[in-house]
């Protein structure tokens, strides 16, 4: 029964995780409909966490009344996560594109999974198994060749520039906060032993601290806050630029940051990272079907190699699921073996 309740609870994960991936794939081609169309980034990310915060604090009070309450009881978790892995990785994530090419600076903050392993293997201990570390050095190499920065002449042609890189690690450690925050402030227990948040009060609480952030850093002048009233092209389309603005709200915010709280809580935050990957197929899949962007050989190969690194690290994390149960029953060895083995 415990089998079948474990693999249950991965499956519904990794559905939910892969869901979180698509939706966050599809941001790409709506906010480069919005600054197409003349708005700054700033002025979108602001769009897209605020439309998210009022679609999610809507939804909150329909399917959990009491949200607010339980908010103010976690305001410490709710203030962290809507500043770091919302603000903070959206506002590096652009800084980093302005410095660098956007598949330079995807790839550069989705290293996040390495940091995610990194700090598990240093804060448990627990060294990761061969097939987990190989699963996650696969899964970054198909994201070079998702991401089209590996050709005739490997990564010789990109040009490196060190304060966008600066920018794109910052993106991935806020990117791997996203992982390791979301379980823990939805696991078994939350801050200070309290119970935990439910996964519909942080995105709710979370998008609607990092939206106030974002704003701020707008308004305040620190980064250009610029938007227009021009039509916007989706999909070969022209439409208003509500359309885009309330797909960016919904989509790729509400629903997709939702998914992934609820999908990192029944994974382990090292494998749910590793799922994360597949945005970056979603995301040029999106581009083909709204922008007309072609998908090429090597990108497709790519993809395939990232389900290959997924596949091993899954089996990665089965082998450690089976080290925790035998350690579970290691107290029911003799007292003296026990005792001796520390």
């Amino acid at each position: 029964m415990a089998v079948l309740t474990t693999t249950s609870r991965f499956r519904s994960g990794l559905l939910f995780a892969v869901g979180s991936a698509f939706a966050f794939g599809c941001s790409g081609p709506f906010a480069k409909a919005l600054m197409t169309a003349g708005w700054s980034p700033t002025a979108a990310v602001t769009a897209r966490l605020a439309g998210g915060a009022f679609a999610m604090a809507v939804f909150a009070t329909v399917a959990h009344p009491g949200w607010l309450r339980e908010a103010r009881h976690h305001l410490r978790t709710v203030v962290a996560y809507g500043l770091i892995p919302i603000a903070g990785a959206q506002l590096f994530y652009y800084n980093a594109v302005a410095h660098l090419s956007v598949g330079v600076a995807l790839l550069l903050e989705y290293t996040a999974p390495i940091l995610v392993v990194g700090w598990l293997w240093a804060t448990t201990r627990r060294r990761p198994t061969a097939l987990t570390l190989g699963g996650v050095a696969l899964a970054v190499a198909g994201i070079t060749a998702v991401l089209g920065l590996v050709g005739p002449h490997g990564l010789s042609g990109i040009d490196i520039n060190p304060v966008g890189v600066g920018w794109g690690l910052a993106a991935a450690v806020c990117a791997a906060c996203y992982f390791l925050m979301s379980e823990n402030a939805t696991g078994a227990r939350g801050e200070s032993g309290a119970p935990a948040l439910h996964p519909i009060t942080l995105a709710a609480a979370g998008l609607i601290v990092g939206a106030g952030a974002v704003a701020l850093l707008g308004i305040s002048g620190a980064m250009p806050l610029r938007f227009t009233a021009n039509d916007t092209v989706v999909a070969g389309w022209t439409t208003s630029w509500v359309l885009p603005v309330v797909a960016l709200a919904l989509l790729p915010t509400a629903i997709a940051y939702t998914l992934g709280i609820v999908g990192i809580a029944r994974l382990r935050p090292r494998f749910a990272s590793l799922v994360g990957l597949s945005e970056v197929m979603f995301a040029v899949l999106a581009a083909w079907v709204l922008l007309g962007e072609a998908v090429t050989a090597t990108q497709a190969v790519g993809g395939l190699i990232v389900l290959a690194g997924l596949a091993l690290a899954r089996q990665g994390d089965r082998g450690d699921h089976l080290d925790e149960a035998n350690a579970a029953t290691w107290p029911d060895a003799p007292l003296g073996e026990l005792t001796s083995s520390g």
